[in-house]
């Protein structure tokens, strides 16, 4: 690997009997991206039909194997291979652009309102705000399909809740810090919820299984309530949501 170099990186930690964790970066930058795309791509062609998955993040790549079709230390080995020729994607901040329907509303985002009222916007000001930005996919964990998404208008910067919450609801739209997500499955959750997306985030049948992919970028586009339940969306309130 040749042009950001940093002391000690990069560097391989075992993560199990099935797992190699690739540590390429010391802090989070947007400059990291070409070569954490590449790192992917490079990964999914060395290993073929061993690798089981790959959660990318901000300054690492876990690499998932079959242990029964890879042994630890051919798969280590192979990761030196991959590292020792690996070149940044030139291609990588030119993602793909997708778009996530979302019904931005107090009743499935019950932050709404508080942002707006931290920011001294009116809700619309806040719905407006975060729309309108285009996000880039800076890594993905977690939770399958779950993306990590930036950067945020500072103005909407907010911590995650004192209390997570022990059941966010599926397409739940949501900020924390200056990152903005789509929570892709029912699961807890400590992020601000400000609108729910009936985009299918994960799927098992789709290719790759996560929509949302590492570069790409994202636009969450303001729809209706009657729009929202059209697409398929739950329009089931939160407070009701959360006793199902």
């Amino acid at each position: 690997m040749t042009g950001r170099v940093t002391a000690g990186l990069p560097r391989l930690e075992a993560a199990g009997l099935d797992a190699w964790m690739v540590r390429l970066f010391a802090t989070i930058d947007e400059a990291n991206l070409p070569w954490l795309t590449a790192l992917s791509r490079d990964c999914e062609a060395a290993f073929g039909e061993a690798l089981v998955d790959l959660v990318p993040s901000y300054t690492t790549l876990l690499v998932v194997f079959d242990p029964l079709k890879l042994d630890p230390e051919l798969a280590r080995r192979r990761l030196e291979a991959v590292l020792a020729g690996l070149t940044p994607d030139a291609d990588a901040m030119d993602g793909e652009i997708r778009e996530l329907p979302t019904w931005y509303d107090t009743s499935v985002g019950p932050e709404l309102g508080r942002l707006a009222e931290r920011a001294g916007m009116s809700v619309a000001e806040v719905i407006g705000c975060h729309s309108e930005a285009l996000y880039r996919v800076f890594a993905l964990g977690f939770a399958p399909g779950f993306a990590f998404m930036g950067l945020l208008d500072e103005r909407l910067e907010c911590p995650r809740l004192d209390t997570p919450r022990q059941r966010v609801p599926l397409g739940s739209v949501a900020v924390a810090g200056r990152q903005t997500a789509a929570y892709p499955a029912v699961s807890p959750g400590g992020w601000n919820l400000i609108g729910r997306t009936a985009a299918r985030l994960f799927d098992r049948e789709r290719e790759g299984f996560s929509l949302l992919r590492l570069g790409d970028r994202v636009r969450f586009v303001p729809v209706d309530r009657a729009t929202f339940e059209a697409q398929g969306g739950d329009t089931t309130p939160m407070g009701e949501e959360a006793g199902r």
